[in-house]
């Protein structure tokens, strides 16, 4: 169960890719959009071609906050977690294993569909860049219930609509970000932000202590670039994607263009829709070797 943040999941893919073996199942909690390809180009990128399970989670599991270097405070937890895995076929083991602590997670039809119904690239970074001068002032206020104003929350509902149009592109079942909101909260509403006003479990989440924050430096790069990435593949416009990570560009001095996770890096390059389904649904990608750089031993 790998539970660190997205942009850690090529390191370690690439420290465990010596000593994997048959059998054995990774999932990632969550797997961000396209954990689950990430790791499995990177095993096979490193010489690992075991017979490995890699699965990913739509989500965290928790609404949860640090407290410190060993411990968090657990606000709730999610009615329901989609999780898929690579390959298909190993998806109902993989949750019938988790069950037993878990028995929130529900099978989604492959990790095409988990990781573009990833919401934390609708609910993170946007809000924080927007917020970003309450935020670095270091004012205490809630992340969600006051920092997502009326006007913050029409950015996200064109950000979500995007996001929908390339899953269609994709041909993969996707859920509105409000209709998430109700599935996994029980919180309803006409727009996203009332949908979030009207959720509790979002009461006491405060904003991040500084811009310094995974919501701007693990969500740009591996949930909004992939976005981003998967739709000019496919040949779509998403300028509202795009402003936010030009945003977060000019905002951090960083490129998470180069950083971010593309569909060179998920393996995904010049793949048809059709291509991409076989590689999630069967994890063959035999016809499509990679340059080796390692060896398993």
């Amino acid at each position: 169960m790998v539970t660190i943040p997205a942009t850690g999941h090529y390191t370690i893919a690439k420290a465990m890719a010596p000593h994997l073996k048959d059998g054995q199942i990774i999932v990632l909690n969550p797997g961000r959009t396209g954990g689950a390809l990430e790791v499995y180009e990177t095993l096979r990128r490193f010489g690992c071609y075991k017979a490995v399970t890699v699965a990913e989670a739509q989500t965290f599991i928790y609404a949860c906050r640090a407290t410190g270097p060993n411990s968090a405070r657990i606000f709730s937890v999610k009615h329901e977690v989609a999780l898929a895995a690579m390959p298909v076929v190993a998806t109902r083991r993989v949750i019938r294993l988790l069950s037993g602590a878990y028995p929130q997670f529900i099978p989604a039809k492959n990790v095409i569909e988990t990781s573009i119904n990833n919401f934390g690239a609708i609910f993170h970074p946007a809000p924080t860049l927007l917020n970003s001068g309450h935020i670095e002032r270091g004012q205490t206020f809630e992340y969600y219930l006051e920092g997502i104003t009326p006007s913050i929350g029409q950015m996200l509902e064109r950000l979500d609509a995007e996001r929908l149009k390339v899953a269609k592109a994709l041909g993969v079942r996707a859920i509105s970000a409000r209709e998430w909101l109700e599935e996994s909260y029980g919180a309803k509403g006409n727009t996203i932000y009332e949908a979030i006003q009207n959720n509790p479990a979002y009461k006491g989440l405060t904003a991040p202590n500084g811009l310094n924050t995974r919501y701007i430096y693990e969500d740009v790069p591996c949930s909004l670039v992939p976005i981003a990435s998967l739709a000019q593949h496919l040949g779509i416009e998403t300028p509202a994607i795009d402003t936010i990570i030009r945003l977060a560009n000019m905002m951090t001095g960083r490129n998470f263009w180069e950083e971010g996770r593309t569909v060179e890096k998920l393996g995904l390059k010049g793949l048809t829709v059709a291509e991409i389904h076989q590689l999630v649904q069967t994890g063959n990608i035999e016809t499509r070797p990679v340059e080796s750089e390692g060896v398993v031993a």
